[in-house]
């Protein structure tokens, strides 16, 4: 064999090895900007699907009040727990897997997918657990006023059974993606999001369930997205194999996969601390300023809207950076580092042009869209300036999204780590903690637009000492 070339990828099945080696050649050859796009589509599509049931279940939710409202808001932080950790073993084994399958170890691949899962699982299983023990206290923490509580009980005891099948569903929509088989991942989780907003109108009204209708239309979807996503593994529809048996003994292992994918545990586990601390300051803002005839469980009610809408733009955002990520981590396993930067720059461009024509449109008519979801004065007064504020700021996510998922698809995890606690732990955190103090209910509005600002102009200096750095490795071949 020549010193260039790389082994072959040995199956057990010659169709299936096929099939499977071609995968991991088109990555490596077709190119960038239609290979991008060709596995952002699905994973937008599965992406927006699940923003847009996460927005069906606010919508359908704030027919019930204004506390259910908010009660949607304070689970949501329970519900980034359970994503900060499929992520974080999601992406910290797919991206291992990427690199491995560019290189074409699909065995020690396998043994990182099945690994994954099988840890999602026990995690999510130990966290449901104790989530159901500790609700009530969970619950009053997370910021629910004494009129949320109930809302929020009713809502989180459905959602904290459903954790294993939740944080394994993340893993398995990752490890999909991360071989190049998105669509696959999509079938899973849009058939999930459709049926849970099918579901949330008939649990909730139709069978007078009301706030328990909305978490069990929410777990039923889990399921039934778990089950289908499963299947792809059992059924050898992915590249590499899910097996018990490939389940590693290895603690380094699973070093490795925590290592690796920290950065997102990072920008997951801290985004969700953070919205503990603007749920904690909007009810303090409604305690300390009876005046103004702003209640807490309006300006709660209102930041929940804000940020259900946000994930749904920000879906556009992750689904082209989750479309990058197959193409930079088998490239750059390849050592084929010119298609890993104009992949880069690919990315900034269309993510850049498609948010800022997002963006106007939320900042146009932010009025009738927060007024869809609560038909309430305070709600929408307070819901308008935090819409637009955001607005202005989400079009720089193109960068921020752009060099965090490069950083950490090309196994760079410190310095991704790094740039994925700025956005919530160094900058929104303190200024929602300040802010609110000095100039009241508009601090609460504007700390987040304010953070992301800074963020991305934090985000360049780590691209260009990346790319300095790849030069270096490119001359040194």
């Amino acid at each position: 064999m020549s010193a260039g070339k790389k082994p072959p990828l040995r199956l057990r099945n010659s169709t299936e090895t096929m099939d499977r080696n071609q995968t991991v050649e088109i990555m490596l050859t077709e190119k960038v900007s239609v290979l991008i796009l060709k596995n952002a589509v699905p994973t937008i599509c599965s992406m927006m699907v699940s923003a847009i049931y996460n927005t069906a279940d606010t919508f359908f939710v704030s027919k019930l009040g204004t506390p259910a409202s908010g009660a949607v808001g304070i689970i949501f932080s329970i519900m980034a727990v359970m994503q900060a950790f499929g992520f974080t073993i999601g992406m910290g084994s797919g991206s291992i897997v990427s690199r491995l399958l560019g290189g074409g170890d699909i065995k020690k691949a396998s043994v990182f997918t099945s690994t994954g899962i099988v840890t999602a699982f026990s995690i999510g299983t130990v966290l449901g657990m104790t989530g159901i023990i500790f609700q009530d206290e969970i619950t009053t923490k997370l910021g629910a006023t004494s009129t949320i509580l109930p809302y929020a009980r009713d809502y989180a005891r459905f959602i904290l059974i459903g954790t294993p099948f939740f944080i394994t569903s993340f893993v398995m929509n990752n490890q999909l993606r991360w071989q190049g088989k998105a669509a696959l991942g999509m079938v899973g989780l849009i058939s999930g999001g459709l049926l849970n907003i099918v579901l949330d109108p008939i649990f909730i009204f139709v069978l007078k369930l009301g706030m328990k209708g909305a978490a069990l239309a929410t777990l039923t979807s889990q399921l039934i997205s778990f089950s289908i996503l499963l299947s792809m593994f059992l059924r050898k529809k992915s590249v590499t194999d899910f097996s018990l048996r490939n389940v590693s003994r290895d603690a380094k292992d699973y070093l490795n996969i925590f290592r690796t994918g920290f950065p997102s545990f990072c920008r997951q586990g801290i985004g969700s601390f953070a919205m503990i601390v603007l749920n904690t300051q909007a009810r303090k803002y409604g305690a300390i300023s009876p005046a103004c005839n702003f209640s807490a469980d309006a300006v709660i009610a209102a930041m929940a809207i804000t940020n259900r809408l946000f994930m749904l733009l920000m879906s556009v955002a992750l689904g082209l950076g989750q479309g990058f990520q197959p193409v930079c981590g088998m490239n750059f396993g390849a050592k084929k580092y010119d298609r890993v930067k104009d992949g880069f720059f690919f990315l900034v461009k269309i993510t850049f042009a498609i948010l800022s024509v997002l963006a106007l449109g939320v900042f146009i008519f932010a009025a009738p869209i927060a007024r869809v979801f609560r038909d309430d004065p305070n709600v929408i007064s307070t819901a308008v300036i935090a819409l637009r504020a955001q607005s202005i700021a989400v079009p720089l996510h193109a960068i921020i999204f752009a060099v965090n998922t490069m950083l950490q698809t090309t196994g760079q995890p410190e310095q991704a780590t790094i740039l994925s606690s700025l956005r919530q732990g160094l900058f929104f955190i303190p200024l929602i903690l300040f802010l609110p103090p000095l100039i009241g209910l508009r601090g609460v509005q504007t700390a987040q637009a304010t953070a992301d600002i800074l963020t991305a102009a934090a985000s360049v200096p780590f691209a260009v000492m990346f790319f300095k750095k790849l030069n270096q490795e490119k001359k040194s071949k």
